[in-house]
């Protein structure tokens, strides 16, 4: 259950950004409205998002692999919910999303995306835990740009993961929306 109302003063901007939301995501998120209690949270968050939905020198399907390993360190359900259906609308496959939690054990992913991984695991553990060869492998096979992009989107989904789960935000459903689900044999 959110520690705060998911209900703010109903402001200009607190309906703009709803009206934005719903036509982005089809609903009205939830770390919106937590936010909305405090306008100029609010507008830096929302400038911050729009400015880093323009980075574009990591595979976004990386970007989405690493978003979800540091989230679900966190443990923010929040933003596994919402990071899985994000990925599927960037064309990340199932099997890749839904096995983010046990990476290690599963045999879906390449040598790369294990890599990303395990560093944004490393990034996110406290203290971080990010040890030269890792980095030095990713950064010859990224390239410098990807690499720092991959490293600033892993802090930024560490503070969206813990903010939201210190807010006590909880999944909203994103997921299942994405897939179609299995009819029952007969």
């Amino acid at each position: 259950m959110a520690r705060i109302s998911l209900d703010p003063p109903r402001t200009l901007l607190t309906r703009l950004a709803a009206w934005y939301s719903k036509r982005a995501y089809g609903k009205v998120i939830d770390p919106l409205l937590a936010l909305a209690h405090n306008r100029r949270v609010l507008m830096t968050d929302s400038r911050f998002e729009m400015s880093l939905a323009r980075w574009n020198k990591l595979d976004p399907g990386l970007k989405n692999l690493a978003e979800l390993a540091s989230a679900a360190a966190i443990g923010c359900s929040w933003c596994m919910d919402f990071g899985y259906w994000a990925s599927r609308r960037h064309g990340t496959p199932h099997e890749k999303l839904q096995d983010v939690p046990r990476w290690r054990e599963s045999d879906v992913y390449t040598p790369l995306e294990r890599d990303v991984m395990e560093y944004a695991e490393a990034m996110t553990a406290t203290p971080p835990t990010v040890d030269d060869e890792l980095a030095d492998r990713l950064r010859g096979r990224l390239g410098e740009a990807a690499f720092v992009e991959l490293t600033a989107m892993v802090a930024v989904e560490n503070f969206r993961s813990r903010l939201n789960a210190a807010l006590g935000l909880s999944s909203q459903g994103f997921k299942d929306t994405c897939d179609v689900p299995v009819r029952p044999a007969g």
